[in-house]
């Protein structure tokens, strides 16, 4: 449960993005069991269309780097335009600096993760984020 005055974030609605259908999968589940609603996406044009025709808030689009079919960069770019104020953390195990977009809503979680410094990375973003 979390504390009064908790820099935790709970019950938010995450978009998750990732090639890899096990990686997704465990990122579901670890963000489920902290209490969030995990929309998942196995590719960038899959993940567009959910912002596109998802009804409700999403609060964070995780995303990896790099995919079949777009960069994560291209992909949160996108997203932006379709919902201009949602936070950005990207998953990748080949990050490089210059894979940065400019943008003081995006943050990274280098992979492997374990699922604590997933959770932390993810609340982090989400209370980083103006609003949060």
């Amino acid at each position: 449960m979390a504390n009064v005055g908790s820099t935790r974030t709970w019950g938010r609605t995450i978009l998750a993005v990732d090639d890899e259908a096990d990686l997704l999968e465990a990122v579901r589940r670890v963000l489920s069991r902290q209490g969030h609603n995990v929309l998942t996406a196995e590719s960038p044009a899959e993940a567009l269309d959910v912002c596109r025709y998802y009804p409700g808030r999403i609060d964070l689009l995780l995303t990896d780097m790099r995919m079949p079919g777009g960069s994560g960069t291209e992909l949160a770019d996108q997203a932006l335009r379709l919902r201009p104020d949602l936070p950005v953390l990207y998953m990748s195990g080949l990050y490089d600096a210059s894979d940065d977009a400019q943008g003081a809503s995006r943050w990274v979680v280098a992979k492997p993760f374990t699922p604590t410094s997933l959770t932390e990375a993810v609340d982090s973003a989400m209370a980083a984020h103006a609003g949060y």
